[in-house]
């Protein structure tokens, strides 16, 4: 039955792609289409004069959820993919101290010894209650949400206890960490949802467990690769790109999806579509006005979403010795979560991420040079800044931060290429809604059945992948969309889906 049936899916980012091989390798007849003359969506390459950036993740976790995707379509990673651990994974600069985090455990409780004499046993107590916590609440993310019955699931009720209601991520660290500094090495993992980790809910305090006991992957050529090894199997399993060729429109016929409308004015039918565009944006420029009721521009308007980011990628005819991951703290950083998240105004003191890839992967720039990736957390576009005016003058800030901070005091002269990305390019140019780069925020109100669902309440034959629905944001996460999602539509039209040893990757309590 699965080769008569027709899945077109509407964006060729991680989801789409994962969603597209899984139902191809079943038997389904699988189109996908994007605007972008390659695939990936924010997973995509940047290049530039032999320059090679990733357009947004940098961080593999949770790599066993890959090699799930892959194993789905009797296939495995590394024979597409080229996996290195890092070690250490980043490291993390304060405005009075530096430390190194690192996925072995001996290494790390030494490293937070030497950096906080007074860490006692926290860091044993957070890896056993936080692995605990993780094991209850991975099955609650795995699953589908789209109706109460799942909802009111054994497994959910489960977990209920560890969900860590009302307490912030920040608080929950409280019990393992008095001092704030040694907090916000487990807590700025908040900023991967786009949140601060003063509001980011307690169950999240599970990134950073990930981290410290599954450690971070690079993959040759960037992670970039991801999207391309994702669109090799499709293509193998006989499911179709379509690049360079935007969606205009949803066509939709008594609250049901029946195909699309690219901009070329051809209408192309389906019996299921897959939206993996940002959510917020699909549902106001994908969709007629007057369709939706739930989801209708005034009130997603009124949902929580991330923050946004500025990022300036630099191609530096020099090689510069810095980590493969840093991240550096605001010497303010409350101040600063606050400009960003409260005050949505731009802030005169920043944190800041540098990716500085090609000291380990020499095949991301040309030899004797970087490729500098640089991300610096900005309010979305509720804030009401005008980029345009602003860029040049936070560019400069920018540079200024990483000459001082990271002492990259000839880092103007070596400057050979870049690319600037604002909040209000995101919003424009990639179609994120109010250039919020990690979708709606991620609000005990907006979480598991309170997200959009991967079977889209408000339109039949219509489902979710991506960041704005359950799971949420992250690569990981959004794999798991793409699972679910398929397994609904597999499940649909009777179709077996796969199964295999699920999760075997996990480490017991």
């Amino acid at each position: 039955m699965a080769n008569s049936k027709h899945i077109i899916i509407v964006g060729a980012g991680p989801g789409g792609l994962c969603a597209g091989m899984l139902l191809s390798h079943h038997g389904f007849k699988v189109s996908i289409f994007d605007k972008n003359e390659q695939v990936g969506g924010r997973n995509r390459a940047i290049t530039m004069q032999g320059f090679t950036f990733d357009t947004g993740p940098t961080f593999l976790l949770m790599k066993g959820v890959l090699d799930e995707m892959f194993a789905l379509c009797d296939r495995k990673s590394e024979d597409y993919l080229s996996f290195s651990p890092l070690n250490p994974m980043y490291q993390l600069l304060y405005d009075d101290r530096a430390l190194s985090v690192f996925s072995e455990t001996e290494a790390m409780q030494a490293e937070l010894a030497r950096v906080f004499p007074e860490i006692g046993d926290g860091y044993q107590r957070f890896m056993k209650q936080e692995r605990t916590r993780f094991n209850y609440l991975y099955p609650c993310i795995t699953r589908d949400y789209s109706s109460l019955a799942a909802f009111f699931s054994w497994d959910l009720l489960k977990a209920v206890p560890w969900l860590g209601f009302p307490k912030s991520v920040f608080e929950n660290l409280g019990q393992y960490f008095s001092q704030e500094k040694m907090r916000l090495a487990f807590s700025f993992q908040s900023k991967y949802l786009g949140m601060s980790p003063w509001d980011c809910p307690a169950l999240f305090t599970m990134l950073p467990y990930l981290e410290h006991d599954y450690g971070i992957y690079h993959v040759t050529g960037g992670l970039n690769q991801l999207a391309t090894a994702m669109a090799t199997v499709l293509e193998e399993t006989g499911g179709q790109l379509h690049l360079s060729t935007p969606v205009a429109s949803l066509v939709i016929e008594n609250g049901a999806v029946k195909g699309v409308k690219l901009e070329n004015g051809e209408s192309i039918m389906a019996d299921e579509v897959i939206i993996n565009a940002d959510f917020a944006h699909a549902m106001t420029h994908l969709v007629e006005p007057g369709i939706l009721k739930k989801y209708c521009p005034e009130k997603l308007a009124q949902y929580d979403y991330s923050c946004s980011t500025f990022m300036l990628y630099l191609g530096l005819d020099k090689l510069y010795e810095l980590p493969h991951h840093t991240i550096a703290f605001a010497g303010d950083y409350r101040t600063n979560i606050k400009n960003i998240f409260n005050d949505k105004s731009l802030p005169t003191d920043f944190s800041f991420y540098v990716q500085n890839a090609s000291s380990t992967d020499a095949s991301l720039a040309p030899p004797g040079k970087s490729a500098l990736y640089v991300l610096v957390p900005m309010p979305n576009n509720d804030s009401g800044i005008d980029w345009h005016a602003h860029c040049q003058h936070i560019r400069e800030q920018v540079l200024t931060t990483l000459e001082t901070r990271l002492k990259l005091t000839d880092l103007r002269d070596h400057i050979e290429c870049e690319k600037i990305i604002t909040p209000q390019h995101w919003e424009q140019d990639e179609a994120v809604y109010k250039g919020a780069t990690f979708s709606l925020a991620h609000t005990f109100s907006q979480m598991l059945y309170w997200r959009p669902h991967n079977q889209f309440e408000e339109l039949a034959h219509c489902y979710l992948v991506g960041g704005g629905t359950h799971p949420g944001s992250g690569l990981p996460t959004i794999y798991e969309s793409a699972r679910i999602s398929s397994q609904l539509i597999a499940k649909k039209h009777q179709v077996k889906f796969t199964h295999i040893a699920k999760s075997a990757w996990l480490k017991k309590s």
